[in-house]
């Protein structure tokens, strides 16, 4: 069992940065990739950025390349996700995930965390 919990939401001008964090406890998550999704109101959740578990892999949502850069410290049992040049549009409760799969699909995620809210104002 591995436990997620996002911090570092909260609501920022367009342009600006917000860091993601996200703190494992349970079993060794540095064995897990790990992801981060965002849900939009009346959206579906929508993938955002992942990352393997010796970080030497990750992958970004077409939308945020360039903006977002996934990292993670093993030894903190942590994962980041920085966020650049924020737009509206990037505005969305954000989660964090763990699966056991090296490159996993969205549908193959085993654990979640409960979301933290970014709001980015025009």
């Amino acid at each position: 069992q591995v436990q997620l919990v996002e911090s570092g939401g909260g609501l920022v001008q367009a342009g600006g940065s917000l860091r993601l964090s996200c703190a494992a406890s349970g079993r060794t998550f540095s064995s897990y990739t790990m992801g981060w999704f965002r849900q939009a109101p009346g959206k579906e959740r929508e993938f955002v950025a992942a990352i393997t578990w010796s970080g030497g892999s990750t992958d970004y949502a077409d939308s945020v390349k360039g903006r977002f850069t996934v990292s993670r410290d093993n030894a903190k049992n942590a994962g980041y996700l920085q966020m650049n040049s924020l737009k509206p549009e990037d505005t969305a409760v954000y989660y964090c995930a763990a699966s056991r799969r090296i490159y996993p699909g969205s549908w193959q995620y085993d654990y979640w965390g409960q979301g933290t809210q970014v709001t980015v104002s025009s």
